[in-house]
């Protein structure tokens, strides 16, 4: 089993060098809140390199949206980059407009800015020979004896003395038939009374239907989904305190689904709401979600995910009231049903296929436009992008046994297709998403982050 590679000193081929060089490839949020953590350490002066070549830095695919109707589904007080410092995103709204309060929904473009801010203190000035971005697609990791080089689209490469996964989510390629479009794509040349069709009735969903509803799109809007489950709202929240041995362990999903009611019932009882129960079970789910068998995982993700999603992931008050009022006018309509697929016509509209619940046979449903709102769960090998196909083809990495992506360790280090832990490759965020499940929401990855940027300093002081 490889070792955790120790640091004494700068590296000789660079005598500038304040510290390790830790290189970050993405620059959504999960690699700008790494790249903060390790940064702002006081006990080890870590240098970083962030790889890049899609968004601007900090924001992502979730956060690259220009819509103002696209809200965080959290509220201001629970987005601040820093555990430790709860007010830090509140502070930074504060300071550009008073009005915003703690408890508000603020745009995903709002929360961008913030990540894209974030970094700033280590751009400019001495500290900025700290912190490097550089505008580029990162095609392969290299792992060698003395640290890690990235070889990059470009033709260039990169050395460092660790590489952090920060890739985000897999997203599919586009549609080489066109008969899809990618939930972050837009609706663009369908005409205003055409129907809209979505796949999906998640988060990306209402996100859509806000901006078709603001384009004054006339059209019906059909969205369809397996559960046909809208996330639920926000409301006010007391979290129920739950301690580590309070959590039944060793037990299955249907054990721990029957706990899990009995924390609900508990919080209603003493005049709160369901709400209470997630929200306090929310901090222990990286620690279930490890502790169950993979069989018990895979039960979880066949029957249960639906509902622990739409309760856990939240909307604001003001979107569900949106979205229940054209369900009531007639231009949002719900079905409960399975997408099998659809052809392009010869007149540009679309003959999509659907299975409907209940139904023995398929139906047929026109559209002037057809998007993807699945989800985030891809299939890592057919999704994968060149780094990861490139990992994953010599065997430097390995898929989880639920193909939900790639495997790591508990300590973010990525596994080879034996099962031993890099010395110098971990994943964060998403792309660790396998072993934690519970690591795609910021309050999440703040703690993972700080974790992993603790461990490597312990591991680089003399």
């Amino acid at each position: 089993m490889n070792k955790p590679v120790s640091f004494s000193g700068p590296r000789r081929d660079d005598p500038d060098a304040a510290g390790p060089h830790v290189l970050i490839i993405g620059g959504g949020a999960s690699g700008v809140l790494m790249a903060a953590h390790l940064l702002s350490r006081p006990d080890v002066d870590f240098r970083v390199t962030v790889i890049e070549g899609r968004n601007m830095l900090g924001c992502g695919v979730a956060y690259s949206t220009t819509d103002p109707d696209h809200l965080l589904n959290t509220r201001v007080h629970n987005m601040s980059a820093y555990a430790d410092q709860p007010h830090h995103f509140s502070d930074w709204l504060a300071a550009r407009d008073p009005s915003v309060t703690p408890a508000c929904f603020v745009s995903r473009a709002t929360y961008g800015a913030y990540m894209t801010e974030l970094l700033t203190d280590w751009t400019h000035g001495g500290e900025a020979r700290r912190m490097t971005c550089r505008r580029d697609t990162c095609q392969r990791i290299e792992e060698t004896a003395g640290g890690v080089i990235a070889h990059l689209a470009g033709g260039g490469q990169i050395s460092g003395d660790l590489a952090i996964l920060a890739t985000g989510h897999v997203l599919p390629e586009p549609d080489p038939t066109g008969v899809l479009s990618g939930a972050w794509s837009g609706v663009a040349g369908v005409a205003p009374d055409d129907r809209i069709v979505i796949i999906g009735t998640g988060l990306s969903m209402v996100d859509q239907v806000l901006s078709l509803l603001k384009s004054g799109h006339r059209g019906e809007i059909v969205s369809i989904s397996r559960r046909g489950q809208l996330p639920r709202s926000h409301a006010a929240t007391k979290p129920l305190a739950i301690a580590v041995q309070d959590i039944p362990t060793g037990v299955g999903i249907s054990r721990l689904m029957a706990w899990a009611r009995v924390q609900a019932r508990r919080a209603e009882a003493a005049g709160g709401t369901w709400r209470d129960a997630v929200d306090g079970i929310r901090p222990h789910v990286r620690r279930i979600w490890r502790g169950l068998p993979q069989a018990e995982r895979a039960r979880f993700l066949r029957h249960l995910v639906t509902w622990w999603d739409v309760h856990r992931h939240r909307i604001p008050g003001d979107s569900e009231a949106r979205i229940a009022e054209a369900m009531q006018q007639g231009r949002l309509r719900l079905v409960r049903g399975a997408w099998i697929g659809g052809q392009r016509r010869a007149d540009g509209r679309i003959a999509g296929q659907v299975l409907l619940h209940g139904d023995q046979t398929s139906s047929v449903i026109e559209a002037g436009q057809i998007i993807d709102c699945r989800g985030i769960r891809r299939d890592p090998v057919a999704n994968a992008s060149p780094l990861m196909a490139d990992l994953l083809a010599r065997g430097a990495a390995r898929v989880d046994p639920l193909r939900i992506g790639l495997d790591v360790a508990a300590d973010c280090r990525i596994l080879d297709a034996a099962g031993a832990p890099s010395a110098r490759i971990m994943a964060i965020g998403p792309a660790s998403r396998a072993a934690f499940w519970e690591i795609t929401a910021i309050p999440d990855i703040r703690e993972q982050v700080a974790e992993l940027a603790a461990g490597l300093a312990r591991q680089y002081v003399a």
